[in-house]
């Protein structure tokens, strides 16, 4: 029996008519086995959902636990979902998967993103950022349905409990890694941190593949993640430790917390310590340029930016003071 369009019902449909759209995560035995037991005892208790031409939207192991009792009929939720709606809540089903790894996390918010601004093009980010700035200028972009829509960040994290943050992190890193950086971090022995795979993404192209080799072979794999090639130190620096020079500030900091040694301050160490906290304070800031912030900079009311901006000032009076404090204390050379 076919449905029409509209329709949503629940029946027994044959098992044999079911489809599932290739490419789809496959489900896992152990899990197939352990559903089939429990739905032998209890009974199916959520029908799986499938769409009107009987492709599977959602319930791929209820499917599998199915086949494996020997059933020829199981009960479904048939819905009016077709194409890229169908697709977003196989997308969204997958998601609950506890086996889920981060690549597959990744790649499956990614693809999202995509089937999600497609049945809303309306919340792209260029698109909302441009009616965001006419709607300020009083012009009328009353789009049907813009206003109540959310965008991809906001559905999605709301959807899986978590902070924009973490998806527009985890964004970052599946759309600016190659495809080659990408393949040496999954072969990588030891699973590589998200601060650092952020720091890899943002670099440029032909940087990732050294970048991504030199991190994943233990050389540069620290708490400070992978050092960027367009980042490196000057040729020479005005301090030293020990009558050496450091071919990095992580270096220098390392050698510096060594505990078989004198860790009191020396200028030399200060000068490194305060110089590698304004290479990572640089590094962080970047990322409040990247295109996931700066896309929202229209949206900030004058209030918010006159708060901001007392904010920063607190930190060039901050670092002046300091600055002050040392020049006066400078004995003058005769």
């Amino acid at each position: 029996m076919r449905l029409m369009a509209g329709e949503v019902r629940i029946l027994l449909v044959p098992i044999s008519e079911i489809t599932v759209n290739p490419g789809r995560r496959e489900a896992r035995a152990e899990d197939i086995r352990e559903l089939a037991g429990s739905i032998s005892e209890v009974g199916l208790l959520n029908p799986i959902t499938i769409d009107c031409g009987h492709v599977l939207i959602a319930g791929l192991h209820r499917l599998e636990a199915a086949k494996l009792l020997g059933w020829s009929e199981i009960e479904c939720t048939v819905s009016d979902l077709e194409g890229l709606q169908a697709e977003l809540a196989e997308i969204d089903e997958n998601f609950v998967r506890k086996d889920l790894s981060d690549i597959e996390f990744r790649e499956l918010l990614l693809r999202r993103k995509e089937v999600y601004e497609g049945l809303h093009p309306e919340t792209k980010a260029g698109i909302a950022q441009a009616a965001g700035m006419n709607r300020a200028l009083g012009n009328n972009v009353s789009a049907p349905g813009a206003p109540t829509l959310k965008s991809f960040t906001s559905d999605t994290a709301e959807k899986l409990g978590v902070s924009k943050r973490v998806i527009e992190e985890n964004l970052q890193i599946e759309q600016n890694l190659t495809p080659e950086a990408k393949q040496i971090v999954q072969n990588a022995t030891e699973k590589v941190k998200k601060k650092d795979l952020l720091k890899l993404s943002r670099l440029a192209p032909e940087q990732q593949s050294e970048a991504a080799n030199r991190l994943t072979s233990g050389g540069t794999h620290s708490s400070t993640g992978p050092e960027p090639v367009a980042e490196a130190p000057p040729p020479s620096v005005p301090y030293s430790s020990s009558g050496r020079h450091y071919a990095s500030f992580e270096e220098s900091i390392a050698d510096l917390k060594n505990h078989d040694k004198d860790c009191s301050y020396t200028p030399d160490a200060l000068l490194a310590e305060l110089d590698s906290f304004i290479q990572k304070f640089h590094r962080e800031f970047a990322w409040y340029s990247d295109p996931f912030c700066t896309v929202v900079f229209p949206d900030i009311s004058q209030v918010q930016f006159d708060y901001l901006q007392k904010r920063f000032g607190t930190i060039s009076t901050a670092i002046h003071d300091l600055l002050q404090q040392m020049k006066g204390s400078i004995k003058n050379e005769k």
